[in-house]
C-alpha cells in the first residue's frame, strides 16, 4: 500500500504524486514519501483497514480522475464508463474527498454479487457484515437504479435491500431495535446487467459544489468540468492563460486553485465526516496535509474576460471566496479585442452557444470570429468546449485532439488546437501536463470507458524542407512556404508596375492611380494608390486556406506591398470585396473612421481609407471626369446617383454656371458638400438633393433645364427605405428617357455603368447621338478594359 502522504511535483497541475524513494519517471525526480499517517484503531474499529472505493465522474472524465488518483498515490481502474474503483486505507476517504477535482463523489464499494432474482438480492444483502460499516444508530436511505436487468423495478430494488441491511444489522448487533437516529450513511444500489453493486456515498453534496460558488444561477459551467479542461490542457503556474468568455470565473478560479495546488474539498463539509467509524483524526490530518502543499499566489495572473458586468462581478466576489482574488484579474472585454504580449500561453474557454435550433446571425459571427481573433496569439494552445455541431468547419481546421465530454447534460466537444512548444532550458524538465497525456495515452488509444471518446486526428505527411518545424507553427494562421513565395511574386510585379507609373504625378498631376490589378491570379488583389496611401482590396477566389491562414496570407501580402512601395504600415488599408449583390456598392467594412485629403488634377477630394468598400472617390472615372470638366463651361450640370459628388466638383472646375447634385444618402451628399466647399465652391448655384434619382425625375418640371449631366447609376439597388428594386439592365432605357426633357436643346449626357454584361440598345433612346467612348474613358494603368462602359449622348438640338 502506497504511502498515503505526497510528494509535491514541479509546475503541474496535480497536487503531488507517490513514487518510490529516488525514483525519476518522466524526467520528474520525487522525494522519499513521508511516513503513513497513523490510524486510530478506536474510531476505525468496526471498519476494515483497506476498503474498496469508487469515485464517480461524468463521461469522458476518467482518465483525469484516473490520473488524479495516481498523484494521491492510489491505482484506478476503469470498472464502467464514470466509475474507477481504486484501493486505500480510511483515510484514503478524507484525501480523495479533499483533492479530487474532477470526480463527482466518492463511494465506498461493500459488496458485488450475481443478483439474478429477488432472492438472490435478499439473501446476499442480508448476509453482508453490517457492522463493519453501519454503527447501531446508523441512518441508512437507500437509494437505486436499474439497468439491463432482470430486476427492473427500482422501488422493490431499494425495499429488498433495506429489508435485508436492516435483517443482518440485527442479526449482527442482537437487537430488534433500530432508531436510525446516528450519522448518515446514504446506501446505493445498483444494479447493471444482473450485477449489484452496494456502496456507501461518503461525499454527500457532489464534488462539484465548492465552497467559493455562492450564485449557481450565474454557473454556465460546472466546477468539477472546468478543473478537468485545464487539467487536460498543457497549462501550468507558470504560463499565462485567459479565459475569454470566462462568465462568472469558474475556469479561471479552478485553473487558479490548481496553480496554487489548493484542495477543492477545503471550505465545505463532506458526509463522511459525521460517521463515528471514521476517526475525526483523519479529517484533521487531511486538512492540514492540504494546508502545507498550498502554494504562493501566482507570478502572473489568470485573465478572465467578458462582456456581461453582472457575471464579472459574480466572478470578482467567487475568486474572493475562493482565496485566489490575488492571482486572477477579470475584465470587461469583447473577444475580437483579445490580444496578449505574453508567450506560450492558453487560451482554455468554454463558448456560449443557444441551442434553440434557430439562426442567429450574432452568435454567428462570434464563432466565425474565433479563428481570425486567436491567429494574434501565435505561440499559444488553445482549448474550446462547445455544443456547436460544425466547429471545426467553422474554424477551417481539424482539432489536433477532441474529446466528447458533457457539461451537465449537454454533450459538448472540448477541441484541443495545439501551439508551438515552448524552449526549455537545458535540465529543465519537459512539459508535466504534456508528460501526463502521454502516459494516459490520450491521443486515442485508451478503451472508450477511460477515453471518453477521444477521437484521435490523422497525421499530416511529413513537411517540405522549406516549411517551419511543426513545433514551431502557431495552432491557428500558420503560413507554408508556398504564401512566402507568392509574396515574393507580388513584391517583384509591385517594383515593376511603381517603376512604370512613377511619371503619372509628376507629369500628370495624378497622386491617385491604380498599381496592381488581380496581375497574377493567384494573388487576387486591386492595389490603389491615394498619395501616400495604399489601399487594398481582396478579390475572392477559391484557396486551399483555412480562415485563420487565409487573414494572415492577407496580412503578409499587405505588409509585402507596405514595404515595396515604401508606405508605413499605418498608411495601408486592406480590405475584402465581395461579389457585389443588393446595396453592397458603399457596403461599411469598418468602424473607424480614416479619412485624408488627395489631389487629382489639382482638384482636392476627400477619402475614407477605412470604413467603406468604396473610398469615396472612383479611379476608373478619372478621364470621365475630365471630359466632363471640359465641357462644363457656362453650363448647368445635373449629377444623379452622385455618391460623394467628384462629378460635381469637376464641373464646377470647369465653369459651369451651375450644379444640382442627387442622392439617396445624406451621409454622400454632405460629403459631397464638403468636397465642393474643398475646392472653394461655396455658391448657391450649387443644389444638393436627398432623394432617388427615379422620385427625383418624376417630381421635376418636364422642362429644359440642364445642358451637362452624368448618370452612373449602380448595377442593382434594394434600399431599405422603398421596396422598389433598381436593376440597370431592365432600368436604364426608362431612367435615360426621363433624363433627356430635362435637358436643353445640344444637351450631353454621360451614361456609365459597371455592369460589364449590360446590353445597351441604342435604338431604345430618344436622342440625336449615342456613342460609346469607354475605350477613351478607361485610364491606361486599368488591366480590366471593361472596369466600366460608358456613352455619350447628345439631345437633338
Amino acid at each position: 500500500m502506497p504511502s498515503p502522504i505526497g510528494v509535491v511535483l514541479a509546475a503541474g497541475p496535480h497536487p503531488f504524486a507517490i513514487l518510490p524513494s529516488c525514483d525519476i519517471v518522466n524526467d520528474y525526480p520525487r522525494r522519499r514519501p513521508v511516513d503513513a499517517l497513523p490510524t486510530s484503531r478506536e474510531a476505525t474499529a468496526s471498519m476494515p483497514d483497506s476498503l474498496d472505493l469508487i469515485a464517480t465522474c461524468a463521461f469522458g472524465l476518467e482518465a483525469v480522475v484516473r490520473r488524479e488518483l495516481a498523484d494521491l498515490g492510489y491505482v484506478g481502474k476503469v470498472i464502467t464508463p464514470g466509475r474507477i474503483l481504486f484501493t486505500g486505507p480510511p483515510e484514503a476517504i478524507c484525501r480523495t474527498n479533499l483533492w479530487l477535482r474532477a470526480a463527482d463523489r466518492v463511494l465506498v464499494r461493500l459488496a458485488t454479487f450475481e443478483a439474478g432474482d429477488f432472492d438472490a438480492l435478499f439473501d446476499q444483502t442480508r448476509d453482508l457484515p453490517w457492522s463493519q460499516w453501519l454503527p447501531k444508530d446508523a441512518c441508512f436511505p437507500v437509494s437505486g437504479k436499474s439497468h439491463n436487468s432482470q430486476l427492473e423495478s427500482v422501488p422493490a430494488i431499494q425495499r429488498t435491500v433495506k429489508k435485508a441491511a436492516v435483517l443482518g444489522m440485527q442479526r449482527e448487533y442482537g437487537t430488534e431495535l433500530l432508531d436510525e437516529s446516528g450519522a448518515q450513511y446514504k446506501l446505493e444500489a445498483s444494479l447493471i446487467k444482473d450485477q449489484m453493486t452496494l456502496t456507501l456515498d461518503t461525499t454527500g453534496p457532489g464534488l462539484h459544489k465548492r465552497h467559493y460558488c455562492e450564485r449557481p444561477g450565474l454557473v454556465q459551467i460546472k466546477e468539477t468540468l472546468a478543473a478537468a479542461l485545464v487539467m487536460l490542457s498543457f497549462w501550468n503556474r507558470d504560463r499565462p492563460m485567459v479565459d475569454p468568455f470566462c462568465g462568472s470565473g469558474t475556469i479561471v478560479i479552478e485553473a487558479a486553485m490548481i496553480g496554487r495546488r489548493m484542495a477543492p474539498g477545503l471550505g465545505r463539509s463532506f458526509s463522511a465526516q459525521q460517521w463515528p467509524t471514521l476517526s475525526q483524526a483523519l479529517w484533521e490530518r487531511a486538512t492540514d496535509e492540504a494546508l502545507q502543499l498550498r502554494l504562493p499566489e501566482l507570478e502572473g495572473r489568470i485573465i478572465g474576460t467578458d462582456v456581461d458586468g453582472r457575471a464579472l462581478a459574480a466572478a470578482r466576489e467567487n475568486a474572493h471566496l475562493a482565496d485566489v482574488e490575488g492571482s486572477v484579474h477579470f475584465q470587461t472585454k469583447s473577444f475580437d479585442s483579445l490580444s496578449s504580449p505574453k508567450q506560450y500561453g492558453c487560451v482554455i474557454t468554454h463558448t456560449p452557444y443557444e441551442m434553440s435550433g434557430r439562426r442567429n446571425p450574432e452568435q454567428d459571427a462570434l464563432y466565425r470570429s474565433i479563428p481570425l481573433v486567436l491567429r494574434r496569439l501565435t505561440t499559444w494552445s488553445h482549448y474550446v468546449l462547445t455544443p456547436h455541431p460544425r466547429f471545426e468547419q467553422i474554424v477551417g481546421r481539424k482539432a489536433d485532439r477532441r474529446r466528447k465530454l458533457y457539461n451537465a447534460r449537454t454533450e459538448c466537444t472540448y477541441y484541443q488546437f495545439h501551439g508551438p512548444k515552448r524552449p526549455r532550458n537545458e535540465g529543465e524538465p519537459r512539459d508535466r501536463v504534456a508528460e501526463s497525456e502521454a502516459d494516459e495515452n490520450l491521443d486515442g488509444s485508451e478503451t472508450p470507458a477511460e477515453s471518453g471518446e477521444v477521437t484521435p486526428v490523422s497525421k499530416a505527411p511529413p513537411a517540405a524542407a522549406a516549411k517551419p518545424k511543426p513545433d514551431l507553427a502557431p495552432a491557428f494562421g500558420h503560413l507554408d512556404a508556398k504564401a512566402h513565395e507568392q509574396a515574393a511574386l507580388f513584391r517583384t510585379r509591385l517594383t515593376k508596375r511603381a517603376r512604370h507609373l512613377r511619371r503619372l504625378p509628376t507629369r500628370q498631376g495624378v497622386t491617385c492611380f491604380r498599381l496592381y490589378e488581380r496581375d497574377i491570379p493567384e494573388i487576387p488583389l486591386v492595389v490603389d494608390r491615394y498619395g501616400d496611401h495604399l489601399h487594398i482590396n481582396e478579390y475572392e477566389r477559391p484557396h486551399d486556406r483555412d480562415p485563420a491562414q487565409h487573414a494572415n496570407w492577407l496580412d503578409l501580402m499587405a505588409q509585402t506591398a507596405s514595404d515595396t512601395l515604401e508606405i508605413p504600415k499605418g498608411q495601408t488599408f486592406l480590405k475584402r470585396r465581395s461579389r457585389q449583390s443588393g446595396s453592397s456598392q458603399h457596403e461599411h467594412v469598418a468602424s473607424e473612421q480614416y479619412e485624408t485629403e488627395v489631389v487629382e488634377a489639382g482638384l482636392r477630394f476627400v477619402v475614407n481609407l477605412s470604413d467603406y468598400v468604396d473610398t469615396g472617390l472612383f479611379l476608373d472615372h478619372r478621364l470621365t471626369r475630365g471630359m466632363v470638366r471640359a465641357e462644363a463651361e457656362g453650363k448647368s450640370m445635373l449629377n444623379l446617383f452622385a455618391y460623394t459628388g467628384s462629378f460635381s466638383v469637376y464641373a464646377a472646375a470647369g465653369g459651369a454656371s451651375r450644379t444640382t447634385t442627387v442622392d439617396w444618402s445624406n451621409t454622400y451628399l454632405d460629403w459631397a458638400r464638403r468636397n465642393m466647399a474643398l475646392n472653394g465652391f461655396n455658391g448657391l448655384e450649387h443644389k444638393y438633393h436627398r432623394d432617388s434619382a427615379i422620385e427625383f425625375l418624376a417630381n421635376h418640371a418636364r422642362k429644359p433645364t440642364y445642358d451637362l449631366a452624368v448618370v452612373d447609376p449602380p448595377t442593382f439597388s434594394n434600399s431599405k427605405r422603398t421596396d422598389d428594386v433598381w436593376e440597370v439592365q431592365h432600368g436604364y432605357v426608362d431612367l435615360l428617357n426621363a433624363v433627356l426633357p430635362l435637358m436643353n436643346p445640344g444637351g450631353v449626357i454621360y451614361f456609365s455603368s459597371n455592369f460589364r454584361r449590360l446590353k445597351f440598345d441604342p435604338e431604345a433612346i430618344d436622342a440625336t447621338e449615342i456613342r460609346e467612348i469607354s475605350a477613351q474613358t478607361v485610364p491606361p494603368e486599368y488591366r480590366n478594359r471593361r472596369i466600366h462602359r460608358c456613352w455619350r449622348i447628345v439631345k437633338q438640338a
